[in-house]
C-alpha cells in the first residue's frame, strides 16, 4: 500500500524529497526499498490512533526546519490513498500556490443528500436535520466529504497546526468512483474492486 503512495509522489517530479514518518522499522525499510527517505523514526506519542496528521505533520516540518531545509509548500500523503494519481497531486499543488491557500486536498460529494440523514433516537429514528423532511433531494446543496488522500499545506499553515477545514482551505473535486477510505476488512474488499474496475478501464 505505501509503496504505491511513494510511486505517485515520485512520478509525479514536482518533490524535492519523499520522505516516510513511520515508528515502525520495517515500514521504513520498506519506504527506503521504494526510493524514499526514512531520515527519522517518529515518537510513540505520534503513532497511536489518537494522533493527528497536524500533528504528524507539525513533527516532520520541525524536524527538516531543524536540519536547515525550509520548503515552502509540504504535502502529507496517507500511506492508504490507492487511488491517488499524479494529476491531483500536480493540480493541488498548482491550487495552492496560485490560490493563496494554506490547504488544498482531494474531495469528493456525499453519494446521499446528508441533509435526509437520520440517526437511531429514542425507540425509533431521528432525522438529523428535521427542517428538510420535505425538501426535495435535488433542491438540497452539494455537499462534498474529505477523500483521505493526499493534504498539501504551507509551511506555516502545517507548524501552527491551522485547522484544515476552514476558509483558507480549498478542494479539488474527484469522481465517487476514485475514493474508498480503508479503515475495515469490508473497505479493503470494495478497494480492490474498485481498483480492479478502474484498472481495467485504462
Amino acid at each position: 500500500m505505501i509503496a504505491w503512495s511513494i510511486m505517485a509522489a515520485q512520478h509525479s517530479k514536482i518533490f524535492d524529497r519523499v520522505i516516510v514518518s513511520t515508528d515502525d522499522s520495517e515500514i521504513a525499510e520498506i519506504a527506503i526499498t521504494c526510493g524514499a527517505e526514512a531520515p527519522f523514526i517518529r515518537p510513540a506519542k505520534l503513532a497511536d490512533d489518537h494522533a493527528t496528521t497536524a500533528d504528524v505533520m507539525e513533527h516532520a516540518v520541525k524536524l527538516l526546519v531543524h536540519e536547515g531545509h525550509s520548503p515552502s509548500e509540504l504535502c502529507c500523503i496517507y500511506a492508504t490513498a490507492p487511488f491517488i494519481e499524479v494529476n491531483d497531486l500536480v493540480s493541488g499543488l498548482e491550487l495552492l500556490i496560485s490560490g493563496g491557500w494554506q490547504y488544498v486536498f482531494p474531495a469528493a460529494e456525499f453519494t446521499a443528500p446528508i441533509f435526509r440523514g437520520f440517526k437511531v433516537g429514542c425507540g425509533g429514528l431521528e432525522m438529523i436535520f428535521p427542517e428538510h423532511y420535505l425538501t426535495r433531494s435535488q433542491d438540497l446543496p452539494r455537499v462534498f466529504h474529505d477523500a483521505g488522500q493526499f493534504y498539501w499545506g504551507t509551511k506555516n499553515a502545517w507548524l501552527s497546526k491551522a485547522p484544515i477545514f476552514s476558509n483558507k482551505s480549498q478542494f479539488i473535486e474527484l469522481p465517487r468512483l476514485r475514493v474508498q477510505d480503508i479503515d475495515t476488512p469490508e473497505d479493503w474488499e470494495i478497494a480492490e474492486k474498485i481498483f480492479t474496475l478502474l484498472s481495467s478501464a485504462k
